[in-house]
């Protein structure tokens, strides 16, 4: 239904306008109390789906990746989709406005969106007062810089955002790999990503201990643009840092073999979607393989189809997470990936 009737009417129109009227949707048919019915048709609860990662027990394997959901409005009822968690973010100390609109397009000919949101969202403390309320979803917290925060000070923007969300997210995500935000993905490199990485590792250390909690894990988000010799330095930097596991991938910023109109195609940002996969499923592979399997890779990238998350799970990925492919396919990949890892385990 979603594929024939509800996205071709919904491809009609802005992207960006489409995902606001899409939140306002979900939300009202949850208010309504359609939740039951909606998690009835697309919740596939069964323990054999449910992974240990991290120290965490997630309830299936498939996540909401980050810029869905930034603000923590609509955890709950996006759970209510058959995800096993939910990311929220990329979250920032202060609100702001991100990059000037248009700044989102759909390459429908490629199955693939480009982005240069820039981080747009209301500000890490908004997120917290939302996230305050009672509600049993397993919760991401993806964290970034402001824009107007120089790279030299940028450690004390994540600090704020780990202070602010330690005792109300599960675990963290600390992104420096977006392409959007001017200078961000210097940070990726050796020295300034190992200071980073440290120093909020050091942090969650003392946060846990305030709030009398376990340590909430820490990941790093990286771009699928590295190569081989940054892949080797950043298993490096992981396992000297502590840092407890990896997401595979953030957005692309090349355009190769990309079938789309020239003019969508030279649109500045990151390119996700169906040209994605390969690339991310070769860096998870990397890692995994490379490093010997130390530590959780979340594959994230360019999964359309349950084949294509299998794809990433026999790559080295212990969880997997859907951005465009959600938006190209629709909730029912969600229960098509499980299913597909449940007919995967059947004699």
């Amino acid at each position: 239904m979603y594929k024939q009737f509800i996205r071709p009417l919904l491809f009609r129109f802005d992207p960006e306008q489409v995902h606001h009227w899409s939140f306002k949707a979900i939300g009202l048919a949850f208010r309504l109390g359609l939740g039951p019915l909606v998690t009835s048709h697309f919740l596939h609860q069964d323990k054999r789906l449910e992974r240990k990662v991290f120290g965490l027990t997630f309830p299936n394997p498939v996540g909401l990746a980050a810029g869905f959901d930034k603000d923590a409005r609509l955890f709950r009822e996006l759970s209510g989709l058959g995800f096993g968690f939910i990311e929220i973010g990329t979250l920032t100390p202060k609100p702001q406005e991100g990059n000037p609109k248009k700044r989102l397009f759909r390459l429908k000919a490629d199955q693939a969106i480009i982005n240069r949101m820039g981080f747009n969202n209301q500000g890490v403390d908004a997120a917290a007062e939302r996230l305050k309320v009672p509600h049993g979803v397993l919760v991401g917290g993806n964290i970034g810089k402001n824009k107007s925060t120089p790279n030299l000070s940028a450690v004390s923007d994540y600090l704020y955002c780990l202070k602010a969300l330690y005792p109300l997210v599960d675990y963290f995500v600390v992104n420096v790999s977006s392409p959007n935000t001017p200078g961000l993905r210097e940070l990726q490199d050796k020295a300034p990503l190992t200071e980073l990485l440290n120093t909020l590792k050091s942090a969650g250390k003392a946060h846990a201990k305030t709030h009398k909690t376990k340590e909430k894990p820490i990941l790093l988000k990286i771009a699928p643009d590295l190569n081989d010799t940054q892949l080797l330095d950043i298993i490096e930097i992981i396992t000297a840092t502590g840092t407890d596991g990896v997401i595979a991938t953030n957005t692309t910023i090349s355009r190769d073999g990309l079938v789309s109109d020239p003019e969508l195609r030279a649109e500045m940002g990151g390119l996700s979607g169906k040209p994605l996969k390969d690339k991310s499923t070769e860096v998870i592979r990397f890692l995994h393989d490379k490093s010997q399997g130390a530590f959780p890779i979340i594959g994230v990238g360019g999964i359309h189809s349950p084949e294509d998350a299998l794809e990433k799970l026999d790559a080295g990925a212990s969880l997997i997470q859907l951005w465009t492919g959600f938006v190209y396919e629709g909730p029912s990949l969600i229960k098509g990936i499980n299913t597909a890892l449940l007919e995967r385990m059947d004699p």
